[in-house]
C-alpha cells in the first residue's frame, strides 16, 4: 500500500508540472528514478497514464480520469497528516486516561479547572478503575496509579507526595466499642473491607521492625475509598481510606482516627506512560500539570 500510494503521488506531481525535472525537483528525488517509478505505475496498471515528448509531458486520457479522484484524495491525505502533525505540536485531541476513583478525586480534579483554561483543544476521557491496568491492551495513553502496582516497563513521574492510609470509625460507631490499641484488636471489630482486582485487602501495618497485616470482617466489601468513607460515616463500621481524604472529617469529628502509630508513610500517587517517543503535546502538557513540583 505505501509503494502504492508512493507511485500515486509521484504521477499525480508529474501530471501537475507536466515536467519530470521540476518534479523530480520538487519530491527531492533523481529524474530517473521518478521515471522509473512512474513506469513501474504504468506497467502494473497496464495502461499510459502520461504521455511523453522531448518537450512536454502531459496526462493521456486514462491518466485524467485517474487524476480526476487521485487529486482530491491525495489533499485529504495532505490534510489529514496535517492534522496529525498539528497534534504533535499544539496541545489538542482527546486523550484516555484511567486511574481510580480516588485518584480523580485527589490529584486530576485540584488541576483540572487550570489545564482546561490553559489547553482548551484537549479532551481528557477518564475511565475509572480499581488496580493496576495494562495501558497498552486498554488503548490508553496514560494512567494515574499507586507506584508500587505499575508495571517496570512504564515511565512514571511522581503527582503526590507520600501517602498514608488511616483507619477511622464514627462517633456512633464507637459509642459502644472500645478503641483498638494494636491491628489484631480489629479482629474484635466491623469493619470495611476494600475490594482491589485480585479479591478483598488484607490492611497492611507497620511499627518499628513490625509489619502486620489483617484479613478484616464487616457487613460490607467496596471497591473505592470515598464509598468507604461514606459507610464508615454511617456508622457501618472502621474503614480504611486516604489520610488526605478523612483529614476534615477527623478535624471536624465526625470520623475517629485510630491506629495512626501503625499507620507509616508509602509512595504516592504516580502518572504512567508507554514511552516518550513521539509523544502528543497534549500528553505531555497533561505530565507538566500533574508533575509534583
Amino acid at each position: 500500500m505505501r509503494n502504492k500510494l508512493n507511485e500515486l503521488a509521484a504521477f499525480a506531481i508529474v501530471a501537475s508540472e507536466r515536467s519530470f525535472t521540476r518534479a523530480a525537483v520538487r519530491l527531492g528525488v533523481s529524474q530517473s528514478a521518478l521515471s522509473h517509478t512512474v513506469r513501474g505505475l504504468e506497467q502494473r496498471l497496464e495502461l499510459q497514464l502520461l504521455a511523453r515528448t522531448t518537450r512536454s509531458v502531459a496526462p493521456t486520457a486514462a491518466g485524467a480520469a485517474l487524476l480526476k479522484d487521485l487529486s482530491p484524495a491525495l489533499e485529504q491525505i495532505d490534510r489529514a497528516l496535517n492534522e496529525a502533525r498539528s497534534v504533535r505540536d499544539r496541545p489538542a485531541g482527546r486523550l484516555r486516561i484511567v486511574m481510580s476513583r480516588s485518584a480523580v478525586a485527589m490529584v486530576l480534579l485540584p488541576r483540572l479547572t487550570a489545564f482546561a483554561e490553559a489547553y482548551p483543544d484537549v479532551v481528557l476521557d477518564v475511565v475509572t478503575v480499581t488496580g493496576p491496568v495494562d495501558l497498552v491492551a486498554g488503548e490508553f495513553d496514560a494512567g494515574i496509579q499507586i507506584g508500587e502496582f505499575i508495571q517496570k516497563n512504564m515511565i512514571a513521574v511522581r503527582v503526590t507526595r507520600e501517602l498514608r492510609l488511616a483507619v477511622v470509625g464514627s462517633p456512633r460507631y464507637f459509642a459502644s466499642r472500645s478503641i483498638p490499641q494494636k491491628p489484631k484488636d480489629l479482629n474484635d471489630h466491623r469493619c470495611i473491607g476494600l475490594r482491589l482486582p485480585g479479591g478483598p485487602y488484607r490492611w497492611e501495618f507497620e511499627r518499628g521492625r513490625k509489619a502486620v497485616k489483617v484479613g478484616v470482617n464487616g457487613p460490607l466489601i467496596i471497591d473505592d475509598t470515598n464509598l468507604v468513607i461514606q459507610a464508615a460515616l454511617a456508622g457501618v463500621g472502621l474503614g480504611l481510606a486516604f489520610e488526605e481524604q478523612v483529614a476534615e472529617y477527623v478535624a471536624k469529628r465526625r470520623l475517629i482516627r485510630v491506629l495512626e502509630d501503625w499507620s507509616p508513610p508509602f509512595p504516592g500517587f504516580f502518572m504512567y506512560y508507554p514511552s516518550r517517543r513521539h509523544q502528543p503535546a497534549a500528553l505531555s502538557a497533561l505530565v507538566r500539570a500533574l508533575r509534583l513540583s
